[in-house]
C-alpha cells in the first residue's frame, strides 16, 4: 500500500501541471496539498505496518524529485522563480540520486534523513505559496535550497561512513 501511495503522487504530476497552466490554481493547490500529504503518509504507513522496502526507499525520493522539480519548472517557465535556486536544487537532486545509486550498488539503501524530509516539506510549502501567489514563496524556496545542501552533506557523510565500515 505505501508504494501505491507513492505511485499515486507520481501520477498527480500531469494533472497538477495541466491545472496550473489552465489557471485553475485552487484545484492545482489541492493536488499539491494531496501530494504533500501522500509524501508524509506513505513513509509513515510503511514504518507503522513494517512494510519498509528497498523499492519504497528508492521510489519515494525519486517521485518527490519528479513532482517538485516538475512544478518548479512550471514556475520557472512562468518567470515566477529565478534560475539560480532552481538549478541549485536540480544539481543537488541529481547528486544525491547518484550517491544513492552508488550506495545501492554497495548494498546500502539510503533512507531519507530528517534534513531531507524538512527540505521536502519546504519544497511543498514553496510550490503551494507559488500556486497561491503567497509572498513567502521566495523565502521558502531559499530555505529549501539551504536544507537541500545541509541534507546532501548528511547523505555524503552517511555514504562515506558506510563505505569505510564495509571496505
Amino acid at each position: 500500500m505505501p508504494v501505491a501511495i507513492t505511485l499515486f503522487r507520481l501520477f498527480l504530476v500531469i494533472p497538477t501541471l495541466y491545472l496550473l497552466e489552465g489557471g485553475r490554481e485552487n484545484l492545482a493547490g489541492f493536488l499539491i496539498l494531496l501530494a504533500g500529504i501522500s509524501d508524509w503518509l506513505d513513509g509513515g504507513l510503511a514504518r507503522r505496518n513494517n512494510q519498509v522496502s528497498h523499492i519504497g526507499i528508492m521510489l519515494d525520493p525519486f517521485v518527490d524529485k519528479v513532482f517538485v522539480l516538475s512544478v518548479l519548472s512550471f514556475f520557472l517557465y512562468k518567470q515566477e522563480i529565478t534560475l539560480l535556486p532552481f538549478v541549485l536544487l536540480l544539481l543537488r537532486e541529481l547528486s544525491v540520486s547518484f550517491l544513492r545509486s552508488l550506495s545501492v550498488e554497495k548494498g546500502y539503501a539510503m533512507p531519507a534523513s530528517y534534513l531531507g524530509k524538512a527540505k521536502a516539506f519546504f519544497e511543498f510549502l514553496t510550490i503551494l505559496a507559488l500556486t497561491f501567489n503567497y509572498g513567502m514563496a521566495d523565502l521558502f524556496l531559499w530555505l529549501s535550497v539551504l536544507l537541500a545542501y545541509a541534507s546532501m552533506y548528511d547523505y555524503v557523510l552517511k555514504y562515506l561512513t558506510f563505505s569505510k565500515i564495509n571496505s
